[in-house]
Parts: structure tokens; C-alpha cells; sequence
């Protein structure tokens, strides 16, 4: 069983890293690819909620993902 926090520590670094770690492949390389972009984005100053987004998703959906 994975471990739920260690799933939100590694989203917290790397945005999809912590589904990487509970199985989910595919959303873990979408939301890799969309935080890259956003990130990219920031220097236009519009990926920034985006990326915020994003990051938070990840770290709520690998802890809650690793808790089943």
C-alpha cells in the first residue's frame, strides 16, 4: 500500500510525481506536462494561477489516491 504522505511530499516537489509513485502513470505524465507549460507560461505572468493549480491538485490527488 502506498503511503499517503510520502504521495503528497513527492507532488509537492514535482507536480504528478506522487501519482507516478500510486500507479496512475497517465495523470502522473499529464500533469507533469501541464505544470511544465504553466511554469513556461509564468514568465508571461498568466501561468501562474495555473500552475498553482495544478501543483495543488496533484498534491491533494496523490494523497487522497494513496489513501485507497
Amino acid at each position: 500500500m502506498a503511503s499517503p504522505l510520502l504521495a503528497l511530499v513527492l507532488s509537492f516537489f514535482v507536480p504528478g510525481l506522487g501519482q507516478f509513485y500510486t500507479g496512475q502513470f497517465l495523470k502522473a505524465v499529464v500533469l507533469f506536462v501541464l505544470a511544465a507549460v504553466f511554469a513556461f507560461l509564468s514568465t508571461l505572468l498568466i501561468g501562474i494561477p495555473f500552475y498553482i493549480i495544478i501543483w495543488l491538485f496533484s498534491m491533494y490527488d496523490a494523497y487522497t489516491a494513496a489513501q485507497d
